[in-house]
């Protein structure tokens, strides 16, 4: 009986040590499986990430030629021709004195106004100037009526006047040169004075396009001109009268 007592502690003693063993054997199998399913579900969110993103791309990168081709209709006729050439020279005079005012004014408002002005009519003249591109018309209606004899479409420096004088609100050479000598409050007042005829002969000029116009992004412009131009128009007015 006593030899026979160690024999079973020894044989007690040894099973709990089997089994941390396959405890540990079971967890690495689970791991494993475990790293292996994670792999597997990595490849899939991966592969399905990339065909997203593929997709997104596509989409992103065929939005701008779809614009591109769909800028300007094709339909037009002598009028809305007439009303880009015409037009764009217009704006290049308003950008010019604008352009004056952000160094000369002396009234914030002043500055502001014309900073403004000159932001949203540098865009217009260059979609008129792809519309005359895409019809296939000058970028001037005669070669009299040169707006630039220097630098790039948009720009104005250099601009002749010397043939506009019978646009509407189209400011003379002598004018430019009483605004650009015109210093303090004076020079506000002019600029004010000038920009108002200025926006005045734009409004009637896009009041035509609007009557006898056919391309629809041309009326659009047109649109845009009245209504803008002429709140504009009521601003200076009252900024006038402020400045007595």
């Amino acid at each position: 009986m006593r030899t026979t007592t160690p024999t079973t502690r020894a044989a007690r003693t040894t099973r709990p040590a089997a089994r941390p063993l396959a405890r540990v054997v079971a967890l690495g199998a689970a791991a494993t499986l475990s790293l292996v399913l994670a792999a597997c579900g990595g490849d899939d969110a991966g592969s399905m990430d990339h065909s997203s993103m593929a997709s997104e791309s596509s989409t992103t990168s065929a939005s701008p030629s779809a614009g591109a081709t769909s800028s300007v209709d094709a339909e037009h006729d002598d009028q809305d021709v007439m009303f880009a050439q015409m037009m764009i020279v217009h704006h290049q005079g308003a950008v010019e004195m604008a352009q004056m005012a952000t160094t000369q004014a002396s009234s914030q408002q002043v500055e502001d106004l014309a900073a403004e002005i000159e932001a949203a009519q540098r865009p217009e003249i260059e979609e008129m100037t792809s519309w005359l591109n895409a019809w296939g018309a000058p970028a001037t209606a005669a070669p009299s009526m040169t707006p630039m004899t220097g630098g790039t479409a948009g720009g104005v420096e250099g601009m002749d006047r010397s043939s506009t004088s019978g646009m509407p609100g189209m400011t003379s050479e002598e004018q430019m040169t009483q605004l650009q000598n015109a210093t303090g409050t004076d020079f506000d007042r002019v600029f004010l004075q000038l920009m108002i005829e200025h926006h005045t002969g734009a409004v009637q000029m896009a009041q035509t396009e609007q009557q006898r116009g056919s391309n629809p992004q041309a009326q659009e412009l047109a649109d845009s001109i009245v209504t803008s131009q002429s709140g504009e128009i009521e601003q200076m007015k009252q900024m006038l009268t402020a400045l007595g």
